[in-house]
């Protein structure tokens, strides 16, 4: 998630059906999670659940499961949440910025920096030649690299280290995959750049005026259970039933990700009818479904792509 949710279009989330075909805010996240964990291997699968019980929400994660092995697979899928859950005042975190002395670091439990900027990383982007700003030093590239190269234990970090890492690889992966998490577009009418879609506008087919980026946020509907995440990915249409190029999951650079991810959001996020404005826009039944399906797609893509990642780095 690029920037806080306003509290209307909050009430508004909350209220969408759990059964609908939606992404990337908790549900999102807990179904790229839940279909990756099904792809573990055994072995994997005790090594990841013996890291996250170094989480201090693993209690919480684990409460209302009616045996080990579901208490286990919910601490997965809730843990991909983390670092959206750290933004919020009961954990009473820093809010921390991209040029401060912790930006770069990876010290475990003891950072108490909600890292925002670690969640997408912009390949900045102009239709009408408006001048584009240097890229940040530090984003969720530099940060999952130097995370995924941690997490085995042949690294030398510390448990501590790579639990935390855990966690967060979880989120980032399916960040790196919201196609909007990996750009930012500037024009003459958005001169200061739009944060990956948080300045325009747009009117969904109920009606709804909400940021852009929030639109594809919500592509997988919102706070929900880790039992219904689990749930709509395993229904009829769910997402551990979309089909994964196998050539597409073996690609595990996440700068690559990002590009693609880029490439998709100037295909299909920004495409017709949103405007080079920040005015509202009516969407339209062509990118409404565009969206969901591309939103489908990248989400297989992330939960193999991560499954992958944890097998090797933890086999």
């Amino acid at each position: 998630m690029r920037a806080n949710l306003p509290k209307v279009a909050l009430a508004l989330v909350m209220t969408c059906c759990a059964t609908s075909a939606f992404a990337w805010w908790d549900g999102g996240h807990m179904q790229i999670a839940y279909v990756a964990y099904k792809k573990l291997d055994a072995p994997v699968k005790e090594k990841v659940d013996a890291l996250l019980k170094l989480n201090k929400d693993y209690a919480k994660w684990t409460a209302s499961a009616p045996d080990e092995r579901t208490a286990k697979r919910n601490a997965f899928v809730h843990a991909a949440t983390w670092a959206d859950d750290i933004k919020t005042k009961e954990y009473n975190y820093t809010r921390d910025k991209v040029d401060g002395p912790a930006a770069g670091q990876n010290i475990g439990y003891s950072d108490r920096n909600q890292h925002a900027y670690w969640h997408y990383k912009d390949i900045n982007y102009s239709p009408d030649g408006t001048p584009l700003p240097a890229p940040d030093a530090i984003d969720l590239v530099t940060q999952l690299k130097l995370m995924i190269a941690a997490l085995p234990p042949s690294s030398g970090a510390t448990d501590d280290v790579r639990s935390y890492d855990l966690v967060w690889i979880l989120h980032l992966v399916g960040d790196a995959h919201q196609p909007l998490h990996g750009i930012a577009r500037y024009t003459r009418q958005i001169p200061n750049g739009d944060a990956g879609g948080n300045t325009e506008q747009v009117i969904p087919a109920n009606g709804d005026v909400m940021a852009l980026h929030a639109y594809w946020d919500s592509l997988f509907c919102g706070y929900i259970s880790v039992a219904g995440a689990v749930f709509d990915a395993d229904e009829r249409d769910g997402l551990a039933g979309a089909a994964v190029s196998e050539a597409m999951a073996q690609i595990s650079d996440p700068q690559a990700w990002i590009e693609e991810s880029a490439e998709l959001a100037k295909q299909y996020a920004y495409a017709a009818p949103v405007s080079l404005g920040a005015n509202p826009v009516l969407l339209t039944r062509d990118y409404e479904t565009n969206a969901r399906n591309i939103a489908r797609s990248q989400a297989a893509l992330a939960a193999a792509r991560l499954a992958r990642l944890l097998n090797d780095a933890l086999k």
